[in-house]
């Protein structure tokens, strides 16, 4: 299990660094279009900010456990931000991502949970479009006001964060930030590859730096389409991107977690079995040295 997860570790990074070409341009064409609109006001729903009444959770775990903490320090993470919310009098609504979470929610009714999504071996832009569906239309409609995801950002193999990211609403400039502020995908991200040196299974360690500077479209640049219209289309294929994005982490911190999982697992399963040999050996010996004493002290007499 461990060398399984191991090998799915490095596609998750795969899937993750595939997306990142597509991501960085993407941002880069946000900010430029509004850079044009600094002097506009921009009407679009997912960047309309209103006074908050209802938040929207948006609650990652794995489908599966074997994993150390990992399901549990997402839920405890959701669960005290949900309290806090609630101890402001702001209403709140979960959505689970993982059959873990779901399980969780559903036996405790005192949670209004919504929606329920499988996170999948591979999670792939239909996953995280039907999750960016629901969130979307509820907070259109003024159901919630605002839209959280809880979700552990991969930080290495022996390290994963939960964090909480704003999902809802986004700045035009197409920056989704945690609650502080923070931009939690414009980090530089390790990428780690598994390798063997003299029979040894190893671990490489690669610094990747995302490149978010932005970029600047050439003034006398004409618009064929109004620019608050290219921002209307533009935030939501952003928004599914971050989704996608952030399931990739969250599976890739599981499969991590369940990796170091099951070699602390097989690690402890051989100091039990050191100990146990060793107290065998001991009784073994104990018994001989016994039989030993008793044959002497029987030819003696």
């Amino acid at each position: 299990m461990k060398l399984v997860a191991a090998a799915k570790v490095r596609r998750a990074q795969d899937a993750v660094v595939a997306g990142r070409p597509f991501a960085e341009n993407l941002v880069k064409v946000l900010y430029a279009v509004n850079q044009r609109l600094a002097t506009e006001d921009v009407d679009s729903p997912l960047v309309k900010i209103r006074p908050v009444k209802t938040v929207l959770v948006v609650v990652v775990t794995g489908d599966r456990g074997l994993c150390g903490g990992y399901n549990n320090f997402a839920i405890k993470k959701a669960e005290a931000r949900i309290l806090e919310l609630l101890g402001m009098g702001i209403g709140v609504q979960v959505a689970c991502v993982g059959k873990k979470g779901a399980v969780y929610f559903k036996r405790r009714p005192q949670y209004n949970t919504v929606a329920n999504f499988d996170l999948g071996a591979k999670p792939t832009t239909k996953e995280a479009q039907a999750i960016a569906d629901e969130i979307f239309s509820g907070f259109v409609s003024e159901t919630v006001d605002k839209v959280e995801m809880v979700y552990t950002k991969f930080v290495s193999l022996i390290a994963s964060e939960p964090v909480i990211q704003t999902v809802l609403p986004l700045t035009p400039a197409g920056e989704v930030c945690d609650i502080s502020g923070k931009c939690v995908d414009a980090a530089e991200d390790e990428l780690f590859r598994l390798t063997t040196v003299d029979g040894k299974l190893t671990v490489e360690v690669e610094k990747v730096t995302t490149d978010t500077s932005g970029g600047e479209f050439d003034a006398g640049l004409l618009f064929e389409q109004d620019p608050v219209q290219i921002i209307d289309a533009l935030l939501p294929l952003y928004m599914n991107a971050t989704l996608l994005r952030s399931l990739q982490e969250a599976l890739a911190s599981e499969l991590a977690a369940r990796m170091n999982a099951m070699n602390s697992a097989s690690d402890n399963a051989k100091e039990l079995k050191k100990k146990l040999t060793l107290k065998y050996n001991r009784a073994r010996q104990a018994l001989i040295t016994n039989q030993i004493i008793e044959i002497v002290s029987g030819a003696n007499s």
